[in-house]
């Protein structure tokens, strides 16, 4: 029987997937994204891993998915539409929440652990 306890390891990482934005979401920049999957969960609802990011800015659409973040490197600035720029570092915890539309502004490398609820 499958454990039902995971451990997310930034040292003990698994393969990881190499991707880029979307050509319509990119903003500025020519950022590489790596996504260092842990567990999908059930029929995929709820995936976690780590998570990181290049410098650069996309737009951020979250549709209908609630998102936790906490980083473990680097800083981003998350513009939420309609507000002010907000600065995330290194040991900062953030949510977003389904509905979520701003852009992500990678300014030095980011790593996170993410935890995604579809």
């Amino acid at each position: 029987m499958m454990s039902l306890l995971i451990k997310i390891d930034p040292e003990n990482l698994p393969e990881a997937k190499v991707s880029k934005p979307m050509p319509e979401r990119l903003i500025a920049g020519d950022p590489t994204f790596r996504t260092w999957a842990f567990d999908e969960g059930k029929e995929g609802r709820v995936k976690t891993g780590i998570w990181e990011a290049t410098p650069g800015e996309t737009h951020s659409i979250k549709g209908e998915i609630y998102e936790f973040c906490h980083l473990l490197d680097g800083v981003v600035e998350l513009t939420e539409e309609g507000r002010a720029p907000v600065i995330y570092r290194k040991g900062d915890s953030f949510v977003m929440k389904p509905g979520f539309r701003g852009v992500w502004k990678t300014i030095e490398t980011v790593r996170k652990i993410y935890v995604v609820i579809e």
